[in-house]
C-alpha cells in the first residue's frame, strides 16, 4: 500500500466516488483537496471538514479524478502539464489492497453490466462467499476494498470512464459483454472508447463475447487465459447453449466434458441478451471456483435491478414494460427483441446516435411507436422509411408530463397480446430528472386507472 501521509492530493468530483476516495484518503493522512465546480458538492464536503478549491492548488502531488471529468478538461490537462499523475477512484481502490485482498471479477461492456453483475454476485453468495457487487453499480470500490470486514471475492462493474484512468488494475478475471457506439463524446472515438473496454482484459483469465466481433477482436489480443461465452453450442474454452441448458466447457467439472450449469428457465429475465449475461456471470464464477449447483441457485435467486426489462403492469391483455435504462440503440435493439407484437415507446437525447439499424431490425415486431423527446424527430423518420405502415405518435412537450400523455397514446394504440415497451435507445435528460424518474413515471401512468 502506499505511503500518503503529508501527501498533497486533488479529488476532482464531489460525488460518490469523489467523497469515498476523499475519505479514504484522509483517513491515510494525505492532504485531500476537493474540487468541484458545483458550489453545493463543495459545501457538503466542507462541512467533513475537507479543504475545497474550484481550481488546482499549487502544491500538488496526485489527483483522483471522478468519471464526471472527462480527459480534455482543463484541470487535467493542466495537471498532466504540471507533470502531475492523474489516476481514478478504482485506480487508488486497487493501489489500497491489503495483503491478502480480495480478488475482483471485473466485468464491462455497453449493455447489461448491472444485469450481469448482480447475477455474479448471486452465484458467489449461492456458493458461500463473503461478496458485494461494487463499482460503477452503486457500492465505492475504496469501500469494499477498506471493509472493515474483508469480502472474499468482489464482483466488480467497470465503466470505459472508470477503466480509462485505471492503468495498474490487474482482476482475477477481467470480461467485456459486448460493445457498441456509445459515450464516443466523452473519449473521442469509438476506438478510443473500445480501447479503454480493453484494459479489464489485463487479467489472469480474460473473457469475452464470441458473438460479438468487435469483442472477439479484443480477446484475441488478452494476456492470460481467453475464455468465451456464446449462445450457440460452445467450443473447448468456452460457455454456452446446448438446447435448454448452459453448459461449461471452459471450466468442465471432468475435463473433456461439459458441465450442466443450469436450464434457460432459470434465467429469470426475458430476452437472449440476458441469457447471454447469464452466461457471462456463469463464465466468471466458474472461473473462481463456483461450483454448478451455485451457478443455478444463483439464477434462480437473483432479482433484476429496476427499470431493466420491468413488467410493472398487465391491464386488459397488454403488458408494460419498463426497460428505461435502454439508453442507447444497442440496449433497446436487445429489448425490442424480446416481446412482439410492440407499442415501442422511444426518444429522449440521442447523442448522435444513429438508429436506422436498430428501426430497420425493430420494424417487423412493432404494432405502433409512440416518441417523446428532443431527439424525436430522428426516429420518426428513421420509422417512416423502415415501417411506413406502422402508426406514430409525438409527444410534443419536453417535461415530466410528457409520460402521462405518452401512457394515454400508447394505451389507444395497444390491443390484447400487445406489449408496450419503454426501450428509449436514447437518455433521459431532456424531460427527465435521470431513466429511473423517466421509468417510474411510465410505471405510476400505466398502472393508474384509465
Amino acid at each position: 500500500m502506499p505511503a500518503f501521509d503529508g501527501v498533497p492530493v486533488v479529488v476532482a468530483g464531489a460525488g460518490v466516488s469523489g467523497a469515498a476516495a476523499a475519505r479514504a484518503l484522509r483517513d491515510l493522512r494525505a492532504r485531500v483537496t476537493v474540487v468541484d465546480g458545483d458550489p453545493a458538492a463543495r459545501e457538503r464536503l466542507a462541512e467533513e471538514g475537507f479543504a475545497t478549491a474550484t481550481a488546482l492548488p499549487p502544491e500538488l502531488a496526485l489527483v483522483v479524478t471522478s468519471p464526471g471529468f472527462r480527459p480534455t478538461a482543463q484541470l487535467l490537462v493542466e495537471a498532466a502539464a504540471r507533470g502531475v499523475e492523474v489516476i481514478g477512484e478504482v485506480e487508488l481502490a486497487w493501489r489500497l489492497r491489503g495483503p491478502g485482498a480480495a480478488p475482483w471479477l471485473a466485468l464491462t461492456g455497453t449493455n447489461g453490466k448491472t444485469t450481469t453483475v448482480k447475477m455474479l454476485e448471486a452465484m458467489l453468495a449461492a456458493a458461500g462467499h463473503r461478496t458485494v457487487a461494487a463499482g460503477n453499480v452503486g457500492l465505492p470500490l475504496l469501500d469494499a476494498v477498506l471493509a472493515p470486514t474483508p469480502y472474499d471475492v468482489l464482483a466488480v462493474e467497470l465503466s470505459s470512464f472508470q477503466l480509462h484512468w485505471s492503468s495498474t488494475v490487474r482482476p482475477h478475471t477481467g470480461a467485456i459483454l459486448n460493445l457498441a457506439d456509445d459515450h464516443t463524446d466523452w473519449h473521442g472515438s469509438f476506438q478510443d472508447y473500445a480501447l479503454a473496454k480493453a484494459r479489464v482484459l489485463d487479467a489472469d483469465v480474460s473473457l469475452g463475447n464470441a458473438d460479438d466481433a468487435a469483442v472477439r477482436t479484443l480477446l484475441d489480443r488478452a494476456r492470460g487465459r481467453r475464455v468465451a461465452f456464446t449462445l450457440r453450442t460452445p467450443r473447448a474454452d468456452e460457455v454456452g447453449v446446448v438446447e435448454h441448458l448452459l453448459v461449461d466447457r471452459a471450466f468442465p467439472d471432468v475435463p473433456g466434458e461439459a458441465t450442466e450449469l443450469a436450464t434457460l428457465d432459470d434465467v429469470g429475465v426475458p430476452g437472449d441478451h440476458n441469457v447471454a449475461n447469464a452466461l457471462a456471470a456463469a463464465a466468471m464464477a466458474r472461473s473462481f471456483g463456483v461450483p454448478a449447483t451455485a451457478v443455478r441457485d444463483g439464477l434462480r435467486a437473483f432479482t433484476p435491478e429496476p427499470h431493466r426489462n420491468a413488467l410493472v403492469a398487465v391491464i386488459d391483455g397488454v403488458a408494460w414494460v419498463d426497460d428505461s435504462k435502454a439508453t442507447n440503440p444497442h440496449a433497446a435493439a436487445a429489448s425490442l427483441a424480446s416481446y412482439a407484437p410492440v407499442v415501442w415507446v422511444a426518444g429522449g437525447l440521442l447523442k448522435g446516435a444513429d438508429v436506422d439499424d436498430l428501426v430497420r431490425q425493430a420494424a417487423p415486431r412493432l404494432r405502433a411507436a409512440v416518441l417523446l423527446g428532443t431527439d424525436r424527430a430522428v426516429l420518426r423518420d428513421a420509422l417512416a422509411r423502415h415501417a411506413p405502415e406502422i402508426p406514430v405518435v409525438e409527444v410534443t412537450r419536453l417535461d415530466t408530463g410528457a409520460m402521462q400523455e405518452v401512457v394515454e397514446a400508447a394505451r389507444s394504440l395497444a390491443r390484447p397480446g400487445d406489449t408496450v415497451l419503454l426501450a428509449p435507445a436514447a437518455a433521459s435528460m431532456d424531460c427527465f430528472a435521470d431513466y429511473k424518474q423517466r421509468g417510474d413515471l411510465f410505471a405510476a401512468a400505466a398502472q393508474a386507472p384509465a
